[in-house]
């Protein structure tokens, strides 16, 4: 069985920087930008995208519902 794989998108505009999502992820995909957002927040961001298993954490913890999250199946590769 192929193992499932996981993207994230974060909505910048919306992120406050609250750090939840950052503390749920269990394999440290998610930091947060040192880069300002318009509303002076420093949002969350994927820095780790090849870690992301789409356990959903982070968006589940996220109040305002700035994150999604993407599952996929990588691909066998032809013999």
């Amino acid at each position: 069985m192929a193992k499932v794989r996981g993207a994230i998108v974060v909505d910048t505009e919306r992120c406050k920087g609250c750090d939840l999502c950052v503390v749920a992820c269990p394999t440290d995909v998610i930091a947060l930008n040192t880069q300002l957002n318009g509303k002076g927040f420093n949002p969350a961001y994927p820095a780790n995208h090849d870690a992301c298993t789409g356990c959903m954490s982070c968006a589940l913890v996220c109040p305002d519902m700035c994150i999604t999250v993407y599952r996929y199946k990588p691909q066998k590769e032809a013999v």
